[in-house]
């Protein structure tokens, strides 16, 4: 694993430690606990058929007072859910989100992403994909017990231990 995996990695677990994920999970018990944290609520809405028909598939837009997070409907739970994490990801990384500011009660006007870059697309993946493995035994994803789950794990520089039910 390089460094620069490692130093993603502990920066994961930094964040993950703070997250007290319960078991089983629940992604909606997750967004509570960080809408807490954050003092705003987060807002879970399925993409506009625009914006999954380009490509899109997933999107946070942050305004001062609420955290709308978008996700691709058409598609599988699982996949679903990953991408509210990865979204997620992103919020507890403390990246800029699509710029939302809300104008005298009405609808936030968002404005494009100017400085959305590899480095915080790799954070949020990554932070999403531990999620994931920590509560793999007890969501939607199967808990690894070889195979390919296995090696993306160990891809990621993941190591199960008897704290993740191996």
């Amino acid at each position: 694993m390089s460094h620069r995996q490692l130093n993603l990695r502990k920066r994961c677990e930094m964040i993950l430690g703070h997250l007290d994920l319960t078991h089983p999970f629940s992604l909606d018990a997750l967004c509570e606990r960080i809408a807490e944290q954050r003092g705003r609520p987060i807002r879970l809405h399925p993409l506009p058929k625009e914006a999954a028909e380009s490509g899109v598939c997933g999107l946070w837009v942050g305004t001062d007072s609420v955290d709308y997070v978008f996700y691709e409907a058409q598609t599988t739970p699982l996949h679903r859910e990953h991408i509210v994490l990865h979204e997620l990801g992103h919020i507890l990384f403390g990246h800029h989100s699509l710029e939302g500011q809300e104008t005298d009660g009405s609808a936030p006007t968002v404005l494009g992403r100017t400085n959305y870059t590899t480095r915080q697309e790799q954070e949020a993946e990554m932070l999403a994909s531990m999620i994931r493995i920590r509560t793999s035994g007890t969501g939607l994803l199967p808990p690894a017990s070889g195979g390919t789950l296995a090696r993306l794990e160990s891809a990621m520089g993941y190591e199960r231990g008897p704290r993740d039910g191996s």
